[in-house]
């Protein structure tokens, strides 16, 4: 029985020896041997890159202090992936143990924690050096921190392998998922590969580990036909995210899921089980030679110290966590620890296919490309290399090369698809979209502005396309996209909040705005005092005065030898009237004695003429000159007049009009055509209508002389094309469509459907502003007809006092009006009569002096 338990004892010791031999020195207590150097640790020890790095960490310091007579002193801390954790560990470390290094964080968050901890340290002297252990790390970490030190090589050649991969499959659209307790830096890396192969990060979503609607999520992408995925999360969280997509049938044929080394750089810590839950995933894997002497004896004894820590933990081999925390304190030089000698970026990334319980492996290497094996290298021999991953397929793909090449067409293919185009078929300007059925070749036939622009679009974009007509309103039309009966609408649909919700848009390719519309008029001809225009009241009032004094002056001088101007005070004025006003139109020199008026008339006739020939020529200019005016200046006057307004039917322009411009129901109208819109403005059915910029210049162009533009421009949004949403060449799209106008072209279109639109109005409704009526000119014949009636009448009334007078007979008042009249025809008869012997008499003096120019004549012959 005592042998027994002495062959017991033995024996537990035996196995168990190993474990003993393999711990590290660890000290809690403050260092006061010069020789003894303080290195600080914060691990996640719950997770398995924590236990790699720790076990690799301690044989590191085992190795170190066998080998010199210095020593490292490992202070290690559990930060439990808890940021909070890893700052309190970070204060200890710094504050107690005055620690020379500290090594951690193999998440950016934690990473970060520390860091700012260490940046309080205030004495320089005492400031730690900090050994990143975060794959993803800014790139401006090392600036704000000088003491930071990026200790593993970042994630940057793992997203140029991946952006390698799509290239050479022809894909350019990406959709990236990752983890928000992931570092988003993940973003920038990704983002900076795809820069120099021309893919594009299309779409980008986060998730929580927590997340309970994954299958939400997935949905969403699916109807948005996003087809290519790059994963950034856990391992845990990358296996039920798969598994989702697999059950909605997002995996296989037409799907290409690409994970980061965060969910691949585990898959030695798993089991086949595990693994073959992801079967179909490639993946990119951060590489190291595992063939190496060196490798295989550290491989050794880290399985046997790993078995002895973590017990429960398998399968226990070493991963990359292993390795680079291995190599950070072989690097490390606790004499200079400011000078670590930092990694050389990795150049090599593994690229694995998960299929059944295993993975399959090929090799990319930065600036050489794809190979099926970087052993030879190791080993001093030429190792191929291609661009094209398709000539490893037979590697990567060994079971079924013929579906993975098949699969990477039918992605490559996929944006070749035709796209499902609605198109509106009660569009109210042709001029933008035009739909007719050809019943002869039985196919739709489109055309017009926004038509054309779109083939242009699309043509750039090279993506093929399929359009249908829709007989609908046009909210009705972009909430067909986002009930999946379309791709995209190509129409002259306007870009608004409320249609953002179903569909997103490129940028406007037209002027943006509402404009309102109204009927012109003449702002002076057809005016009854337009004769007034010409001058201002203070120059009519000086020339009227100047010219009555130019009369009297004139009189003054001429009176006394001029009978004419001589006679009672009521003549006089008359007389100085009618010199004043005569001579503006006739020089009067001959009838004048005095020098002294002909030189006042003189310079007067030359003043006057200057002004009556500038009076000439600033009416001539108003009568012809196109001087339009609106009828409405304002929405305000509009509201205030209470009128009636229109505006195209089916727009969005109705909600602006009663939301924004509080317009009432019952104020607006509708139509359906552009004639509408132009009857119901001459009829005065309305008083104006609402036009988009766009919608504007047509009509204009068709009713140019009959309407103009006024008021304010209403900021709205431009026409726009429609795509899903998150539709993933949507910046593509824009660009093409920046082509098409920088380019010219957009012009040419314009100017072919729009600008070069015919002036209907010019033979049915002619410019009447550029005729003069009646309305100009009716005061001034009211002038002279009123005075010439005032004078006739008051000569009537004088001469029927003296009729009176002398015939006192006819006391009756209309016998002696008819008396009067019958004198009256008297007198014109007997006047007429002696108008004929005058002109007789003179006509037979004009023959008798002829006669006697005969006989003179005659007998100057005889004489001769």
């Amino acid at each position: 029985m005592h042998d027994f338990y002495t062959y017991f004892i033995l024996s537990l010791l035996a196995v168990s020896s190993p474990c003993f031999l393999l711990q590290p020195t660890l000290v809690t207590g403050s260092l006061e041997a010069r020789n003894e150097t303080g290195i600080g640790a914060i691990l996640d020890l719950t997770s398995r890159p924590g236990k790699e790095t720790k076990v690799a960490i301690e044989l590191a310091i085992q190795d170190f202090n066998i080998k010199t007579d210095q020593r490292f002193v490992l202070h290690l801390r559990n930060s439990r992936n808890k940021p909070v954790h890893a700052a309190i560990a970070a204060k200890e470390l710094t504050d107690e143990h005055k620690v020379k290094a500290i090594l951690g964080g193999h998440t950016w968050e934690e990473a970060s924690t520390i860091a700012e901890v260490i940046g309080d340290v205030e004495s320089d002297n005492d400031t730690p050096v900090f050994l990143s252990l975060a794959h993803t790390t800014p790139p401006q970490a090392t600036d704000q921190w000088p003491f930071f030190v990026q200790a593993v090589p970042t994630q940057s050649t793992q997203m140029n392998a991946v952006a390698a991969i799509l290239q050479s499959m022809g894909i350019r659209q990406v959709t990236l998922i990752y983890e928000t307790s992931s570092s988003a830096s993940i973003i920038f890396h990704l983002s900076q590969a795809f820069h120099q192969t021309g893919c594009e990060l299309t779409h980008i979503l986060p998730l929580t580990a927590t997340s309970l609607s994954l299958d939400q999520e997935l949905e969403i992408i699916k109807r948005q036909q996003r087809k290519v995925f790059v994963v950034h999360t856990s391992l845990e969280f990358g296996i039920r995210l798969f598994q989702t997509a697999k059950k909605m049938g997002m995996i296989g044929d037409g799907y290409l899921w690409i994970a980061t080394n965060e969910i691949t750089d585990l898959f030695h810590s798993v089991n086949s089980t595990t693994i073959s839950s992801l079967k179909g995933m490639v993946g990119v894997k951060t590489y190291f030679p595992e063939n190496t002497p060196d490798f295989l004896h550290f491989r050794k004894r880290f399985r046997q110290k790993f078995h002895c820590d973590y017990p429960e933990d398998e399968p226990v081999e070493p991963g990359i966590f292993a390795v680079q925390g291995y190599d950070v304190m072989k690097k490390f030089q606790p004499s200079s620890p400011e000078k670590f000698r930092k990694p050389i970026p990795a150049s090599t990334v593994e690229i694995v296919h998960v299929n059944g319980k295993g993975y399959h492996s090929v090799y990319w290497t930065e600036g050489l490309g794809f190979t099926e094996t970087v052993e030879n290298e190791i080993n001093g021999y030429l190792t191929n290399y291609t661009t094209v991953i398709d000539d490893v397929g037979h590697v990567l793909w060994p079971a079924q090369p013929w579906f993975a090449s098949r699969r990477r067409r039918s992605l490559a293919e996929s944006s070749k698809k035709p796209m499902r185009v609605g198109v509106p078929a009660r569009s109210l300007f042709k001029q933008f979209v035009r739909w007719d059925f050809d019943h002869e070749k039985q196919e739709d036939v489109f055309d017009g502005f926004v038509v054309e622009v779109f083939d242009e679009m699309m043509r750039k974009l090279n993506q093929p396309y399929e359009r249908f007509p829709f007989n609908d309103s046009y909210d009705k039309l972009i909430e067909a996209i986002h009930l999946g009966e379309f791709d995209a609408v190509a129409g002259d649909v306007t870009i608004t909040s409320a249609r953002h919700e179903f569909a997103d848009f490129t940028q406007s390719y037209t002027e943006s705005g509402l404009e309102m519309i109204v009927p012109v008029r003449s702002r002076l001809s057809n005016q009854p005092w337009l004769f007034l225009k010409p001058f201002t009241a203070a120059m009519w009032w000086l020339t009227a005065g100047i010219t009555v004094y130019n009369g009297f002056v004139i009189w003054l001088i001429e009176k006394n030898d001029n009978k004419d101007l001589q006679g009672p005070f009521i003549t006089k004025i008359g007389i100085v009237l009618w010199l004043a006003f005569s001579t503006l139109f006739a020089l009067r020199g001959d009838k004048m004695n005095s020098n002294l008026s002909r030189m006042a008339v003189v310079m007067w006739l030359f003043v006057a003429l200057i002004i009556t020939q500038s009076y000439t020529a600033s009416l001539a200019s108003m009568l012809t000159a196109q001087r339009l005016e609106p009828t409405i200046t304002s929405v305000e006057m509009l509201r205030n007049m209470n009128a009636t307004v229109g505006y195209c039917n089916g727009s969005f322009i109705n909600k602006y009009l009663h939301e924004v411009l509080r317009f009432e129901n019952f104020s607006i109208n509708s139509y359906n055509t552009t004639h509408g819109y132009a009857e119901a403005l001459y009829s005065g059915e309305i008083a104006a209508i609402f036009l988009e910029v766009p919608a504007a210049k047509v009509f204009l162009a068709q009713y140019c002389k009959s309407f103009i533009r006024t008021g304010e421009t209403f900021k709205v949004g431009g026409f726009g094309f429609a795509f899903q949403k998150g539709f993933s060449r949507l910046s593509e799209a824009n660009k093409a469509l920046m082509n098409v106008s920088e380019s010219g072209k957009l012009k040419e279109i314009e100017k072919k459907y729009i600008i070069s639109e015919q002036c209907v109005d010019e033979e049915s409704s002619p410019d009447e502003t550029g005729r003069l009526s009646l309305d100009s000119f009716w005061v001034l014949f009211l002038l002279t007809g009123g005075t010439s009636t005032v004078a006739l009448v008051t000569y009537i009334i004088i001469n029927f006092k003296e009729f009176k007078k002398s015939h006192q007979e006819n006391a009756n008042f209309f016998k002696s009006m008819l008396a009067f009249v019958k004198g009256w025809k008297l007198r014109v008869r007997r006047s007429s009569s002696t108008v004929s012997s005058v002109e007789s008499a003179r006509d037979n003096r004009n023959v008798g002096d002829q006669l006697g120019n005969t006989d003179d004549d005659d007998s100057l012959q005889v004489v001769q």
